[in-house]
This record gives structure tokens, sequence and C-alpha cells, in this order.
């Protein structure tokens, strides 16, 4: 089962998100801060892709997004930025990331393009 690691500072939203890929057939992990990142070093427990919040509480989406892109161990993980705001979009040129996803978003629009870059990494 493909593992999906939710970060946001959002409870509602990391609840939604929950519900939507373990219904999909995901196991989700979630989190409120960059704090589980610290697994990887750890334990070497890493997913197959990262839904990432742009403006987490304590720390910067990009800066994370950007750390994991230029570390050996988690520069091939996928990826997608989440923003309420738009004009974030431009940020995934900046860290790195593969895709962005504006807040709100449209449920078959989060899994179509969570299965395209979980398929891409098989």
């Amino acid at each position: 089962m493909k593992k999906i690691w939710v970060i946001d500072d959002d409870e509602g939203i990391l609840e939604v998100v929950n519900i939507i890929l373990t219904s999909a057939g995901y196991q989700v992990e979630t989190s409120l801060n960059g704090q589980c990142f610290q697994n990887i070093n750890k334990n070497g427990d890493k997913p197959d892709l990262i839904l990432l919040d742009v403006l987490l509480s304590g720390e910067d989406g990009r800066d994370i997004c950007k750390r994991l892109k230029s570390q050996e161990k988690t520069k091939d993980i996928p990826i997608i930025m989440l923003s309420a705001h738009s004009s974030a979009r431009k940020i995934i040129d900046f860290c790195g990331a593969e895709a962005f996803l504006a807040k709100p978003f449209d449920v078959d629009e989060l899994i179509d393009m969570v299965d395209e870059y979980v398929r891409r990494e098989e």
C-alpha cells in the first residue's frame, strides 16, 4: 500500500484529506508541522508522496521542500504543495516541488494528482 504524508497546520484539512486518500486505498500519515521529517533521518521511514502546505506554523513549507529536494535520501519523493493563495503556484519552481494544488481543492482533482505522481514513481 502506497504511503502518503500530509502536512498542514489546519486539522480540518488533515482530517478531510486523510478520509479522501484512505478511501482511495492509500496509507495516510498526517502532521501539523514539519516534525514528521525527522523520522526520515532517524529510521529511514519515508513516504511515496508528500502533500505539503506552503504556510505552516513555525516553519515554511517551501523551506522544507527545498531541504527535502536537496538531500539524497529524499530528493526523489514527489511533493505536491498546497496553499489557499493561488499566487503561490509559482513557488513550485522555487522549491523544487512537482506540483501545486490550490485550496479549497476538488476531491477528484486531489485523487487524480496523487494517483498521477504515485504511479509515476512505480
